[in-house]
């Protein structure tokens, strides 16, 4: 028996595989619609913006600098109106309950 070939055998062209991560990382900016607004959505690799950090309005956390993410802002919105998210995120805005801050030992009722 022969060894597993781990290579693609041909029938993928190189090119096809480049647009495809220019899509994912900055290429494709797209329009979604989110509480009765359309936001622009563009999915960014984060490398371009060395040393910079942005909190995510979803979760709250920081999203390291280099890490792949997603920039939204509403569609009649302006430079000040982007916001950077964590693509897990913003797929999950709509499952998210309202934003109520509590302490660390507060009860969750």
């Amino acid at each position: 028996m022969s060894p597993r070939r781990n290579r693609p055998r041909g029938g993928e062209k190189p090119t096809d595989r480049a647009g495809e991560a220019a899509d994912r990382y900055g290429g494709a900016q797209r329009t979604e619609s989110w509480h009765d607004e359309e936001w622009s959505v563009r999915h960014v690799a984060g490398a371009s913006a060395a040393g910079k950090r942005y909190r995510c309005p979803g979760c709250n956390q920081e999203i390291p600098s280099g890490t792949p993410h997603v920039v939204a802002w509403p569609e009649h919105g302006g430079v000040d109106d982007r916001r950077h998210w964590h693509k897990a995120c913003w797929n999950a805005k709509d499952r998210r309950t309202s934003r109520v801050q509590r302490s660390r030992n507060a009860p969750r009722y």
